[in-house]
């Protein structure tokens, strides 16, 4: 078996306050881009979606562009920019740093099925 697609031509894309989801969905592998405008903070634009105090998506993946900060519930804090790879448990806040929009490239699988979706359909 071969299946290719193309990021340019997603399967879906979540719109939400100050960025968008698009995601790919292929045999064995869910995957999203995600793009995050200048000023996006996790708790003032996705919470209200979700119904969640913390984000309790399970992220893996690669940034592309731009700088976001990460807090998980314990305090644990990082920040990640190109070229970082990075896994974030869930139960986490994030942030843009900075005036450039972050692209990232996420490969969990549950970004790309329930990131930004109602607390009826997941986190």
């Amino acid at each position: 078996m071969v299946e290719v697609k193309t990021i340019e031509k997603p399967d879906e894309r979540r719109d939400f306050p100050g960025g968008h989801i698009e995601a790919l969905h292929l045999t064995g592998l869910d995957f999203a881009v995600g793009t995050f405008e200048p000023g996006w903070r996790w708790r003032e634009s996705v919470r209200p979606i979700v119904g969640t105090d913390l984000c309790e998506v399970h992220h893996s993946g690669v940034v592309v562009r731009g700088r976001m900060r990460l807090r998980t519930a314990d305090g644990a804090e990082a920040e990640v920019g190109p070229g970082d790879v990075y896994v974030v448990a869930p139960g986490h806040d994030a942030w843009v740093v900075g005036d450039e929009q972050v692209v990232v490239y996420d490969v969990a699988g549950q970004m790309a099925l329930t990131y930004a979706k109602s607390s009826e359909a997941g986190a």
